[in-house]
C-alpha cells in the first residue's frame, strides 16, 4: 500500500508540472510561413491562430484560391509546429513516457 501512495504523490507532483507548463506555453509563440513568406501565421501552445500576416503582393482578388491555400499551408504548418514544442516540453516532463494526446496525469 506504501507503493501505491508514493505513486499517487508522484503522479500529483507531474499533474501540477503539466498543468504549470501548460500555462508556460500558451504564452509561447510558433511561426510559420508559405509562399515563400508571403503569408505567415503566429500560433502559441494552445494552438491558437495569434495572427496572420498577408504581404501586400500576395493579395490579388484574381487569384482567391492561392491565397486561401497559403493561408491552409501556413496555418497547417505552424499547428504542426506548436504540437511538437508541446510534446518535447510534456516529455520532459514525463520522462519520455508517450501519453496519448490530450491526456494528462
Amino acid at each position: 500500500m506504501k507503493n501505491l501512495g508514493s505513486f499517487m504523490k508522484q503522479a500529483q507532483k507531474i499533474q501540477a508540472q503539466i498543468a504549470k507548463v501548460q500555462e508556460e506555453l500558451a504564452q509561447k509563440t510558433i511561426e510559420a510561413s508559405a509562399g515563400g513568406g508571403m503569408v505567415t501565421v503566429v500560433v502559441n501552445g494552445k494552438q491558437e491562430i495569434v495572427s496572420i500576416k498577408f504581404e501586400p503582393e500576395v493579395v490579388d482578388s484574381n487569384d482567391v484560391e492561392m491565397l486561401q491555400d497559403l493561408v491552409v499551408a501556413s496555418v497547417n504548418e505552424a499547428l504542426r509546429k506548436s504540437q511538437e514544442m508541446v510534446s518535447e516540453e510534456m516529455r520532459k516532463i514525463t520522462g519520455g513516457l508517450n501519453l496519448p494526446p490530450g491526456l494528462t496525469l
